[in-house]
Order: C-alpha cells, then structure tokens, then sequence
C-alpha cells in the first residue's frame, strides 16, 4: 500500500512555534524530531520509504529534503499555491493514480499524535485488506472518544458488519464537522460516534471518480494537469492551472458527496490526537488541570494549567503564580496569552501580513 502525508498546512494557531517559514509539522513540538518525520517514521518500518509520498506547498521544498533524505525525490508532490485540500487531494490522486489506481492508498496527516503506533499499524493493514478485496471503496480510521470534543469532526457508525482479526469493521453513517457541545455530548453517551482522525484508505480510482461526478470543473482542472505529469511542460501547466483551482475543502468537494454504503469505518484506541491550538498541545502531553507542560529551562512556581516552552537555551523562563496560561518564548517572538483567548492568536498572527511584523509571522 501507498501512503500519502499532506504537510502543506501554515499553522499559525501554534505561533510563534509554528511560522509561515516553518509551520508546525516542521518543528519538534514534542521531542526532537518534527510531527512530519514522526509520521514517516511511524509507517516507513512496514510500507517502506519507496511507498511513502509527501504532499506540501512547494515553498517547503528543502525543509522536505532536510527532514525527509531517505523519501525519493519523485515521492514528494509540490503544490504550487495555497488552495486547500480539495485541490491538493486532487493533485496527489493525479500522480498515484498514473500507476495502479486501483490498488489501496492510504491518506495520513503530518501533524497528529499517536500514543499506540502498534493500534494504528493494525488499522492501517486491517483497512488496507478490506479495500484490496473490494468489501469496501473507502474506509474511514476513527479514535473510540475519550470525552465530548467539539473541536473536532466525529464519524457516525453503523452497525458492525464483520472483523479481520480481531478488529471489528463498522457500517458508516456520517460525518459531522465540529458539533455543538451539547450534540458531541449526546453521541459520546450514546457511543454512536468516534472521533474522526481524517486517516482514511481508499484508491486513487475511486477518488478520481468523485471528483469526475462531483466537481466537475475541479476535475477537468486536474485532467489537464494529469495529462503534463512527467513532461517538459508540467511544472508550467501546474504553475497556471492550480492556483486558479477553488480553494474548498476535501469534505466540501468530495466526502460529503459519497455514497454511505461504499464506505466503512474502523476505530481504536491509539492515542491519537490532533493539537490543533497550543492548549490543545497541553491537554494532549497532560490533560491534569493542576499540572503544567514544560520545555526548555523553565521554572513554573504556584503555577498550574499552563504550557510554558522555552527555547532559548542560554535564556530561563520563571512564571510564578500563573493559571491555565500559554507562554512560550523563542530566539524572535514571546507570546503571553491566556488558555480562553486562543482563537485570538491566530487573528493577530494574519493581520501581520502586508505589515513591516510579517516577518514574524
């Protein structure tokens, strides 16, 4: 099986970690390796680096390069322009499915983590095994929930419909997107959703086929690119063609379109998590409100519910008396905030552009 890695994403809601020059799937958020090589770390043992694609924004093109030496250089599909995951899933099925497309593909993240890589493995071959024999054309991962998150999508489960192994594979009945808190409630009681990872394995036929019957514009868009792959001319079809495509996303183009009973679900407890924000990052490495998350040299005194990171080596960071606060200093940037105004960082961050502070952004 191929596995697809998108990296292409900016980040800013983990400013200053994350930056436009180097967004959070380049950075060692936890550890010292970045999210992006954790990724292809975690599948490169079983699928092999010759199987492994990376699909970002052209500007990364020597941060992929520098993180990722042992990914052959054809494995790496650069998008010329922001335009969302519409037309970047739509550009990374045009090169796989050049070759074999009907055979399974995997479609992972470079900025999720997973606490039992032995779980997802499973998941991964079991979900492999069951588009292979044609029990079904696209099959979602899911993470069983741990409480009601509506920060993230959830995935409606139907009934069970058979194992491999001893993994159970389920009906799929939707996909919500970022429910209100009192839905997310409810289905977490009722246990008839799970958390939607958005790891999904299907073919690049079939993908290519909703957007034949959905898109219609986005995919005679893609065609004509598809046509230019490995030709003199592509590099320029692409530069023209894409950054005209409609900046939607996948969901929007695509999944919200597909046939229920093509699809199954598969779900587990993996740890998985998606830190999207930096106090989802510390509710993702402690979720103990009385506890903090720390990096770097940092002294935290009557301090509780905070994320501090320091990563100045010759520079220490004391915070006395602070509750469910975010600070985090780097070689340029400080940022102060408070775990309730979040959303805010990433506003300010955008209202840097076009300003003499874009370059911190």
């Amino acid at each position: 099986m191929r596995i697809v890695i998108f990296a292409g994403g900016s980040g800013r809601r983990l400013w200053p970690i994350s930056r436009q020059s180097s967004p959070k799937q380049f950075e060692p958020i936890v550890g010292e390796v970045s999210t992006l090589q954790l990724a292809a770390r975690r599948v490169a043992p079983v699928y092999g680096y010759n199987n492994i694609y990376v699909a970002t924004n052209a500007r990364y093109r020597g941060l992929i390069h520098q993180q990722l030496p042992e990914l052959p250089v054809s494995n790496i599909i650069f998008e010329p322009a922001r335009r969302d995951l519409g037309p970047a899933v739509g550009l990374a099925m045009a090169h796989l499915g050049r070759s074999n497309e009907h055979d399974p593909v995997a479609i992972l993240w470079s900025d999720n983590f997973i606490e039992n890589e032995a779980a997802f493995i499973e998941l991964l071959g079991v979900a492999e095994t069951l588009v292979s024999e044609g029990k079904a054309k696209i099959l979602f991962i899911g993470e069983t929930p741990r409480f009601p998150n509506e920060n993230l999508g959830w995935i409606g489960l139907g009934e069970t419909l058979g194992e491999v192994g001893n993994v159970p594979y389920y009906g799929f009945e939707s996909l919500t997107y970022r429910p209100a808190l009192d839905y997310c409630r409810q289905i977490f009681e009722q246990g008839t959703h799970v958390w939607n990872t958005g790891f999904f394995v299907t073919t690049p036929a079939y993908i290519r086929e909703l957007y034949k019957i959905h898109s219609h514009q986005m995919w005679d868009q893609l065609r004509i690119i598809e046509e230019n792959i490995g030709k003199d001319t592509y590099e320029a079809i692409l530069a023209e063609i894409y950054p005209s495509m409609s900046a939607v996303t996948f969901d929007d183009a695509i999944l919200t379109h597909l046939d229920p009973s093509d699809a199954l679900v598969l779900h587990s407890d993996m740890g998985w998590s998606d830190p999207g924000t930096l106090y989802a990052l510390k509710e993702t490495l402690n979720p103990a409100q009385n506890e903090n998350v720390t990096k770097g040299l940092v002294i935290d005194a009557g301090t509780s519910d905070s994320l501090i990171y320091n990563y100045e080596s010759d520079k220490l960071v004391v915070a006395v008396g602070l509750e469910g606060m975010i600070v985090v200093n780097t070689d340029d940037a400080i940022l102060v905030v408070h775990k309730d105004q979040i959303p805010l960082v990433k506003k300010v961050i955008n209202e840097l552009q076009g300003t003499e502070l874009e370059p911190y952004s």
